[in-house]
């Protein structure tokens, strides 16, 4: 369900059900996109085989899924048919095209070719923990985070979003974990990427690897710096942490991702969302503690 998480706290009037909540969001439901229309996005719902309802509260959380769907036309589509219609114009007229007039025809290309342009659809889960008022996107992209957030807050008045931070600096336990002076539950894991201060440009990758190794801690010990860092948590789950407290390559140590109960799909999906959002949910407290509160 979940292989990504951004965090944000949010602060305002949140609905007291979850019938509340889908009522809300149905005023930014998802939309096809329309002829000549680049991008729609809006609330699905979250298990459309079993309701409507565009959100999920299970064990304290709301579970809500959003999807955007694009027309998908390459630029270089338009630059030939702009091509082809500039030729055209020179044969008609007997004279290039001013700038204007370029830009009219790129216009006019466009227009005629988006839609017949093939659509495309992405779709992403999100969770609000109701007691933390915290809110986790399943995504590892800025602009993807940031397209759900503007939607989220769309049909509510008071609701103010903001990046969760803590009051110390994640990479502070990111070395920690790396040169094993951090609390058991985090583990070192076998993935870490760093960057040279001095150079941020100057980076090295390390992926499945045994990072004890002595040759690899060198590297800190000489400055370098810990952007991310692949860790085991409480031995359950394993993921990737970054320098922003973002989490990515999440995975649940056991797991079988193939296994599927077609007979209640539902069941199995509150039941994945429990465990996730409980892990995730201690995590955070001891990250909390750790890196001294949320700033």
């Amino acid at each position: 369900m979940f292989r990504n998480v951004r965090y944000y706290r949010i602060e305002g009037t949140w609905p007291e059900s979850e019938q509340d909540l889908s009522q809300k969001l149905q005023q930014a439901g998802f939309e096809p996109c329309g002829p000549l229309t680049e991008r729609s996005s809006g609330w699905m719902p979250v298990d459309a085989d079993s309701s409507d309802l565009l959100a999920r509260r299970v064990s304290g959380a709301d579970l809500i899924r959003l999807r955007s769907q694009s027309r998908v036309l390459p630029s270089s589509v338009i630059t030939e048919e702009l091509e082809a219609r500039i030729e055209e114009y020179r044969r008609r007229t007997k004279e290039s095209p001013s700038p204007r007039e370029k830009r009219r025809i790129k216009t006019e290309a466009r227009d005629e070719l988006l839609p017949k342009a093939m659509l495309k659809s992405d779709k992403i889960w999100g969770y609000i923990d109701l007691k933390e008022k915290i809110v986790g996107i399943d995504s590892a992209l800025d602009s993807v985070a940031e397209r759900f957030l503007r939607r989220l807050q769309e049909p509510f008045d008071d609701l103010n979003i903001r990046a969760l931070q803590f009051k110390q600096p994640v990479d502070e336990l990111l070395t920690g974990i790396f040169l094993g002076g951090a609390p058991d539950q985090f583990a070192l894991g076998r993935e870490c990427k760093m960057q040279d201060p001095a150079d941020t440009g100057s980076t090295v990758r390390w992926n499945d690897f045994d990072l004890s190794d002595r040759t690899i801690r060198e590297h800190v010990a000489g400055g370098m710096r810990l952007t991310h860092l692949g860790i085991v948590y409480d031995n359950i789950m394993g993921c990737v942490l970054n320098e922003n407290g973002v989490i990515t390559k999440l995975r649940f140590l056991g797991m079988d991702d193939d296994v599927d109960d077609h007979n209640d799909s539902l069941a199995r999906m509150d039941a994945e969302f429990v465990l996730i959002t409980g892990t995730l949910r201690r995590l955070l407290a001891d990250l909390k503690k750790s890196l001294g509160g949320f700033a």
